[in-house]
């Protein structure tokens, strides 16, 4: 099996070979795995998931319960609307949200004045309760990672992309989400996302992937895009990927004790909100994941 990665700032390819052969990248078996799980598996395990599921903790950390995932999203939205708000988009543009799920960014994108936003989602869980909330946006469903779709190049003032890249677990997939988003965006429009960036080796299992910032960006790009800035989305609130090992098993082992119950799950969230608050605004990079805004160049 062949993998794109970076080595020394270039995109390359290599051999996996055997599990821990000398060709292999440093992720497990189980990582490969999940890069030749076919799409249809990927996608019918969201259907199942939203479908049983529609609230905050069908889209987010869902070990962790609704009542705290309450309180991570309305960090996620502060900071959202605190970065998205800066683009001076309003009433003559137009915007696509890429793996709309439950509706939160298209929200925020109408909060901040957008005159037209359009919602999408790889499942029909998603895009048929969307259609029922959300009166008066068009919904559709879309595979991202897919070339063809239903709008001609260069359709919108921005898109935004939120929780959704380190779902494809294919590395091929991922490159063509971001081409596509680079052809649906027009010239000297923005791309919003978030993303892990990993300062360590990739972590590959069946349903996520955390990348490599440095593999990340080289994407970016090659696809046209130019960062202007990351910022933390999240610090504590979240599983803390870019940590050492032992940090992660310790905070993630904390964080699932004290969420154990809807009331202590609401009451850990209430008690962190503060802190988290305070953490993204005030620190330039996160343990977990972080919103990056780019402008397409070319």
């Amino acid at each position: 099996m062949v993998v794109t990665h970076t080595y020394d700032g270039r995109l390359s390819e290599y051999s996996t070979g055997p599990p821990c052969g000398a060709q292999c990248l440093p992720f497990c078996y189980l990582g490969m795995m999940a890069l030749m799980k076919p799409r249809d598996d990927h996608q019918n395990f969201w259907e199942g998931r939203l479908a049983a599921d529609w609230t905050e903790s069908g889209v987010g950390y869902r070990a962790l319960g609704r009542p705290f995932n309450t309180w991570v999203y309305k960090v996620r939205r502060e900071v959202f609307l605190q970065q998205a708000g800066t683009l001076g988009l309003g009433p003559d543009h137009r915007v696509l949200d890429v793996g709309s799920g439950t509706g939160v960014y298209l929200r925020c994108w109408k909060q901040l004045g957008v005159g037209e936003v359009i919602g999408s989602d790889l499942t029909e869980a998603a895009v048929t309760r969307l259609r029922e909330h959300e009166l008066g946006t068009d919904v559709v469903q879309m595979d991202i990672t897919e070339p063809a779709g239903p709008w001609p190049a260069a359709s919108f003032d921005a898109a935004s992309c939120i929780d959704v890249l380190f779902h494809i677990t294919d590395d091929d997939a991922y490159i063509a989400a971001i081409d596509h988003l680079a052809t649906l965006v027009r010239p000297g429009g923005y791309l919003v996302f978030s993303e892990n960036f990993l300062r360590r080796p990739p972590d590959y299992s069946a349903h996520q992937v955390s990348r490599t910032e440095e593999w990340i960006t080289s994407v970016l790009g090659r696809a046209g895009f130019e960062i202007e800035r990351k910022v933390p989305m999240l610090v504590l609130m979240n599983a803390l990927v870019d940590a050492p090992a032992v940090v992660r098993k310790a905070w993630g082992g904390a964080l699932r004790a004290v969420t154990l119950t809807p009331p202590t799950g609401w009451l850990a969230g209430a008690a962190l909100y503060p802190l988290e608050r305070q953490l993204v605004r005030r620190l330039n990079t996160s343990p977990t994941t972080e919103l990056m805004i780019c402008r397409r160049t070319r």
